[in-house]
């Protein structure tokens, strides 16, 4: 079974590559390319995707590296300012100098996150159906409607929903924003990151019956996992984040399991 990952973060400490300005608590240790190569060889973890760390914010210099680096084992997901009106040009710039394939957007759930109704947003959407690129969406539930509107206007556009967008597991029903964008067949979503929502302790019981929802809505076709290395190494670590999906979501076959860890990311980022 192939397996890829998805969604991990990589940095390093280093003046070539420094801080964004406004970081507050910059990471003291290393989560580089190379560390991330030795995890992946200890878990049989054939390929993985860089998504851009908030640390640096819009530099992306580092993951780009990494890239050009090791181009058989990375594909990478970037960040751009979606307030500056530059944006899609700065996406086509790390499209096509760096080789990233996607773009990540972080919409809060206050009024921080308004930039992503307006209509200026329009050019950024456009260029990633121009490019090709997944648009990958960190975001809570409450901003589900807004994407909603996104997608309705760009079908074509294959769109990653991250962490499934922190569902409750609670019993509220609050995750109906996420299952209603299942209906668009481009939608793809992340059943990343239960560790974070959980009241639990491993294997996170208390989410897998709203990964059973998202997995009814969506099939596994259009799921995948995710290690969110190196964060996950302070819950379950990446062997946990794996055995998730290997061996305690009951409801899984083998075949989905060759989907959801696999060949759904290999529909966004094929590493050719």
């Amino acid at each position: 079974m192939q397996i890829i990952d998805p969604h991990v973060h990589v940095w390093v400490n280093d003046p070539a590559y420094p801080w964004a300005p406004d970081n507050p608590n910059p990471p003291a240790e290393d989560a580089s390319c190379e560390m991330l190569l030795e995890e992946m060889a200890r878990n049989g973890t054939e390929k993985t995707v860089l998504v851009q760390v908030i640390h640096y914010k819009w530099d992306n210099r580092y993951a780009g590296d990494c890239l050009r680096k090791y181009p058989d084992r990375f594909e990478g997901v970037c960040r751009v300012d979606p307030e500056n009106p530059a944006a899609a040009d700065d996406l086509s710039r790390w499209v096509e100098e760096y080789g990233f394939r996607g773009v990540r957007l972080s919409p809060g759930a206050g009024p921080e996150g308004d930039w992503f109704t307006r209509p200026e947003l329009d050019r950024l959407w456009r260029r990633t159906r121009a490019l090709k690129v997944p648009m990958c969406i960190l975001t809570v539930q409450e901003r589900l409607p807004d994407l909603e509107r996104w997608i309705q206007r760009y079908e074509d556009v294959q769109v990653c929903v991250d962490h499934m967008a922190w569902p409750p597991v609670d019993g509220t029903g609050a995750a109906a924003n996420l299952l209603r964008l299942a209906r668009y067949p481009e939608v793809y979503v992340k059943i990343s990151g239960t560790w974070a929502v959980s009241q639990e302790s491993y294997p996170y019981r208390d989410t897998h019956a709203v990964v059973r929802q998202v997995y009814d809505a969506f099939g596994p076709e259009r799921l995948m996992w995710g290690t969110d290395w190196p964060l996950v190494e302070r819950k379950c670590g990446y062997a946990g984040a794996l055995d998730i999906v290997r061996k305690e979501l009951a409801f899984l076959n083998d075949a989905d399991r060759e989907w959801i860890l696999g060949r759904t990311v290999l529909r966004l980022w094929p590493f050719d």
